[in-house]
């Protein structure tokens, strides 16, 4: 199954907490790749950096992902205010209806 994971960072977390995690988290990323097919910051248009980040999954079930998501360095940081797994189909890719 695919998955797409919202995550909305804290507002009260600051940059300097991503700053010192982001080498553990992108080496989390890369070692979790088989699973993880795609990743990144999330940024709103009137923020001068990312609001939270987005991760495209595939795993077996709902659980799985959400053991992926506790084992993420930034977890236990206070960095992610909130998650949403949510399960995605995709129907379209490279101008083409996939169904």
């Amino acid at each position: 199954m695919l998955y797409a994971v919202l995550f909305e960072d804290s507002a009260d977390a600051g940059s300097d907490l991503r700053r010192r995690q982001i080498g553990a988290h992108l080496r989390f990323l890369e070692k979790n790749a088989d699973r993880i097919k795609a990743a990144g910051p999330l940024q709103a248009p009137s923020s001068p950096g990312p609001v939270g980040g987005l991760w495209l999954v595939e795993a077996g079930s709902d659980e799985d992902v959400d053991a992926l998501v506790k084992e993420d360095p930034f977890w236990p940081t206070g960095l992610r205010h909130s998650v949403r797994i949510l399960r995605w189909s995709q129907v379209f890719r490279d101008g083409r209806k996939l169904v």
